[in-house]
């Protein structure tokens, strides 16, 4: 099936009235996914914003045996565009030594992807608006988009979050994994607590909004399936390809921001210094290196930028920058198959800690350091690592997140908590009363 494109010129003063008007307009379908980059101008993004709605074929894949070798299976046959998810739970299928204790609270496929109606993006240079439509006429459309309202109401409700973990709890968990750090079980562990809300009626599209207004992320992400909703505020790339380069963006290393110009800047320098940090973050690299190795060309895997400073409204992160050349003998879906769940929301070795995390946390995470994101018909894609990000079941009316961060040994129990904490409120404070 061809798809039928056009491009319309935008006003770059008006696009983000646009992207409004995409959101609002994408609620009359019964499945999207909206990728805001939010004008962060990185050298290895192509889109500023990218909208997929509508399925013609939907692809529930998570009773597959091998659901990579089935999503591969059917993006060779149709050689068109994909949108979809996949949770972090989806490791008990690739590694058999894997499972999962919780129960599901979000109910999200463990790994969904579906070939859309229609597809809108707006590339980088924010002039111009493209839309691709099967059995449509692009121009219906882009008037349609146009006639969409640009108003987002902010009235969400005030909503006091419980931990599933409380402090106490929490910060003797850090020392029970110091130990087995020191006992040689594993080298750095990411350790999670949920924050959730029962019972309650929210717009999921005012709470994409307020976070993505709030704390503008370059991989933020806004979805819907079956009623169950992603509001996604990411600053983190799990795993980008462009034609066979493949290529990674761990983060490892967080601090918070200062109104103080200066004081921010010490903050940021740092950082940029901590031991601790760095250790964290060159773990992560190493084996994110290891997990490429497994896809790419003998010897193509490098390190283009280690201990990279990137500044956030919120926060400070220390982000590394990997990258390989795929190896032509496979299918592309390998690359995914080897190196998730990303390591960053692991740890290392990556078995062992994925057990632990199971062990010691107390929710299971669902679409929570899972990803989502888009593969091209030519075969590219883009997918994030799933951070700071509310989910809601509207069936359930359950609303949470999950917020942590890495622990070696020597991390500080309480200053753990407070890492977690920091990323928390960012997520928590949209629905506190003003």
């Amino acid at each position: 099936m061809k798809r039928n494109v056009a491009t319309f010129s935008l006003d770059t003063s008006r696009y983000k009235e646009i992207k409004s008007k995409m959101l609002n307009w994408a609620h009359l379908f019964s499945i999207f996914l909206f990728l805001d980059s939010n004008e962060y101008d990185l050298p290895h993004s192509k889109y500023e914003c990218l909208l997929a709605v509508g399925s013609l074929s939907t692809l529930d894949l998570s009773s597959e045996k091998d659901a990579l070798s089935a999503l591969q299976q059917f993006h060779d046959a149709n050689k068109d565009w994909l949108f979809g998810n996949i949770c972090y739970d989806l490791k008990n299928k690739l590694e058999s030594k894997l499972s999962s204790r919780h129960p599901e609270k979000m109910k999200f496929p463990a790994i969904q992807f579906f070939q859309p109606q229609i597809v809108c993006y707006i590339e980088k240079n924010k002039q111009a608006l493209t839309i691709e439509a099967i059995g449509q006429d692009p121009n219906a459309i882009f008037d349609s988009i146009n006639n969409s309202s640009s108003i987002i109401d902010n009235g969400l409700p005030h909503l006091q979050f419980e931990q599933r973990i409380n402090k106490q709890d929490y910060i003797a968990t850090i020392s029970k994994l110091r130990e087995h750090i020191a006992d040689g079980d594993c080298y750095e562990i990411n350790f999670c607590n949920e924050g959730y809300c029962e019972d309650v009626i929210v717009e999921p599209i005012q709470i994409f909004n307020a976070i993505n207004n709030l704390s503008p992320a370059p991989f933020a992400a806004y979805y819907h399936t079956d009623g169950k909703y992603m509001m996604c505020s990411s600053p983190e790339r799990y795993l980008q390809k462009t034609g066979n380069r493949i290529l990674s963006q761990p983060i490892k290393g967080t601090a918070r921001r200062d109104k103080d110009v200066a004081k921010d800047d010490n903050i940021k320098k740092d950082l940029q210094n901590d031991i601790k940090e760095r250790a964290e973050n060159v773990m992560i690299v190493d084996l994110t290196r290891n997990d490429l190795a497994r896809s790419c060309d003998i010897g193509s895997v490098q390190v283009e930028e280690l201990f990279g400073i990137y500044t956030f409204p919120q926060v400070h992160q220390m982000i590394s920058t990997i990258t390989g050349m795929l190896r032509k003998d496979i299918p592309f879906t390998d690359a995914i198959r080897y190196s998730f769940p990303m390591g960053s929301m692991t740890g290392a070795p990556k078995i062992k800690v994925m057990q632990l995390i199971d062990a010691y946390e107390s929710s299971m995470r669902e679409l929570f350091s899972g990803t989502v994101g888009y593969i091209s018909p030519g075969g590219d894609f883009d997918f994030n690592v799933i951070i700071r990000s509310l989910f809601y079941n509207t069936q359930t009316k359950y609303l949470s997140y999950q917020t942590g961060g890495a622990i070696t040994y020597d991390s500080v129990p309480e200053k753990e908590w407070e890492e977690m904490r920091l990323k928390a409120w960012a997520l928590e404070r949209i629905f506190s009363a003003v």
